[in-house]
């Protein structure tokens, strides 16, 4: 438990430093570490960065710093596709899922699906421009449908693993849309936070069976190291906090991946 609370302070830096690695870091801990039971991770997880991303989102609001434009086109089709996921999609996956020859658990299959998109978030981080980009550079003129397009396949992702979908909302905004990194943070703080309340309505069901002794608490010490992270993230460049970002993701994908073979 101590060593979980520990590592929720990791989780709020990396949030408040790179508006991202929350939830994808989140499920592992709690699964991994605290012994949780993977699908009910997936709620505790968007409960514990949805209330941390809120705090970073109303600081990225008091300092200007949010796309109030990217919010609508970007994150309401994000929402509105974990809401359908979660409380239509997720209640037909069976038990029991067959695959070749094996015929695996669902949370054994959602732990390699959120392993795989971990690696592919990674390598985007990765191979991105290297070329720093400046707060007063203007974000591309992408078409409307093309920006919806990219939210909907977030809030399919965000929805089946119980990510707030920061891991792929940065590398779009910042890769994709060439946005400056700070400003992508508090942009994405903002759709992390409906994503993951919208996420949890879709699962209300399950908010009898928190131990909310170990969510709230797991809650605190990430909040505590979003505010680290704040700090820390003015003493970092923002080509910098990609580039770690990218490769902090890819040791916990792989890590992930090892781990559920060796059990298979």
């Amino acid at each position: 438990m101590l060593l979980g609370f520990a590592l929720a302070i990791f989780v709020g830096v990396t949030l408040g430093m790179v508006g991202s690695g929350g939830t994808i870091l989140t499920v592992p801990i709690l699964v991994y570490i605290m012994g949780v039971d993977p699908i009910l991770s997936t709620t505790y997880s968007l409960f514990a960065i949805g209330v941390t991303s809120s705090i970073g989102a109303v600081r990225g609001f008091f300092r200007s710093e949010v796309d109030m434009h990217k919010v609508l086109t970007f994150g309401l089709p994000s929402l509105l596709m974990v809401f359908i996921t979660r409380t239509f999609f997720l209640p037909l996956v069976p038990p029991i899922i067959r695959i070749g020859v094996w015929d695996l658990h669902q949370s054994v299959v959602l732990m390699f699906l959120f392993a795989l998109v971990m690696l592919s978030s990674a390598f985007a981080m990765i191979q991105g421009d290297d070329k720093p980009i400046e707060s007063n550079e203007t974000t591309r003129k992408i078409p409307l449908q093309l920006v919806v397009a990219q939210g909907i396949v977030v809030g399919l992702v965000t929805g089946v693993v119980g990510a707030g979908g920061g891991f792929l909302i940065i590398p779009a905004l910042v890769n994709f849309y060439r946005m400056p990194i700070r400003r992508a943070v508090s942009t994405s703080l903002v759709i992390i936070t409906i994503n993951s309340f919208f996420g949890i309505l879709g699962d209300a069901e399950k908010l009898e069976e928190f131990n909310w002794n170990l969510i709230l608490g797991y809650t605190i010490f990430t909040i505590v190291g979003l505010f680290l992270g704040f700090f820390l993230s003015n003493k970092v460049s923002g080509t910098h906090l990609k580039k770690m970002f990218g490769y902090m993701i890819l040791i916990v994908a792989l890590s992930v991946l090892i781990h559920e073979i060796i059990n298979l």
